[in-house]
This record gives C-alpha cells, structure tokens and sequence, in this order.
C-alpha cells in the first residue's frame, strides 16, 4: 500500500499557514499561489480517478477559503494515488513524490 503521509503533511502544513495568514498577506499573493495548487492537485486526482472525462476547474471562492480548498484536493489526491497503487494502475510513487515537491515549491513561493 502506498503511504501518502507525506503529501497529506504537506498539504496540511501549507494550509495551516494559508489558515493564519494574515489578510494583506492572503492579498498579496499567497492565496493566488494556493488556489493555483489546489486546482493542480485536484486535476490530478480527477485524472487519475476518471481519466476519461474532462477534469473540473476548482472555482475561486475568496481568499479565506483557500486553506480548506487546498486541503480537500490535497486530501482527494492523496486518495486517488493510494487507491491506484493498491489496483497497480498508475506509478503511483512517482505522481506522489512529484505532488510534495508541487506542494513545497508552492508554499516557498508564497511566502509563508
């Protein structure tokens, strides 16, 4: 089985400090940077979870909501990547390990 402990941890690290982030800071970026990543990670789960159909872009709810966005698609990816490494169906190690460096590169870049 695959363990996707560190995708969730990054994913919750990065929406802990989106979470207590400051207004101004949300503002100037670091809510961008977020929603920009939590539609990356959700594309890649719907990918992986219905490859067939045409993936859904995560709407823009503000900048508050951002934290929790970035954690359900974190959270859904983490899923989607166990569930394919139990059927064997994807590289699963591969697509996991590329989504904590997204995570991490995204979290420098906004500056949190």
């Amino acid at each position: 089985m695959l363990d996707t402990t560190p995708l969730l941890a990054a994913v919750d690290r990065f929406a802990d400090r989106l979470r207590a982030a400051p207004q101004s800071r949300l503002q100037r970026g670091a809510a961008a940077e977020g929603l920009a990543l939590a539609r990356e990670l959700a594309e890649r789960a719907q990918r992986i979870e219905t490859p067939d159909e045409q993936p859904r872009v995560m709407p823009d709810v503000g900048v508050f909501a951002v934290a929790d966005q970035l954690a359900v698609a974190g959270h859904d990816l983490a899923e989607a990547l166990r569930l394919a490494g139990d059927m064997a169906a994807a590289p699963s190690r591969e697509l996991l390990d590329e989504a904590v460096e997204l995570v991490e590169a995204a979290a420098v870049r906004a500056r949190l």
